[in-house]
């Protein structure tokens, strides 16, 4: 079974919005944002509400627990691996691997919970593996 620890992950791209984001997921945290104007949660993380464009919104933790909306596997890699849309608990949705699972047993309404995988000379990539 092959794992995303044996795919070499590029190191995301870091900028002074995605700053914080990074320093937590290095902490082993993973942060959404909250507008605190109209109360929706969102990812990713950008400056503004895109439910109301206020300005005003705030990092949050998330508990790290989500569930599979949906996902993709990809075969024709040279390592096989699962993208996948992942609601997390606190409601916004992101985008993400599935991890340290059999690519085959994968099903939507899935429960996931968070880990963290290494990138190549960057911060760890936030991913989920089933619950």
């Amino acid at each position: 079974m092959a794992q995303a620890q044996d795919r070499k992950l590029a190191a995301p791209p870091v900028n002074f919005e995605t700053q914080p984001f990074w320093d937590a997921a290095a902490q082993g945290k993973l942060l959404y944002k909250k507008c605190a104007a109209c109360g929706e949660p969102h990812f990713y993380p950008r400056p503004f509400c895109p439910f109301c464009f206020s300005d005003k919104v705030e990092w949050q933790e998330a508990s790290g627990r989500g569930t599979i909306y949906t996902y993709s596997v990809m075969r024709r890699a040279p390592v096989p691996y699962a993208i996948a849309y992942v609601t997390l608990a606190e409601g916004p949705t992101m985008m993400s691997n599935i991890v340290d699972c059999d690519l085959d047993a994968i099903k939507i309404g899935q429960a996931v919970k968070l880990v963290f995988k290494p990138s190549d000379s960057g911060p760890p990539v936030p991913m989920f593996a089933p619950a």
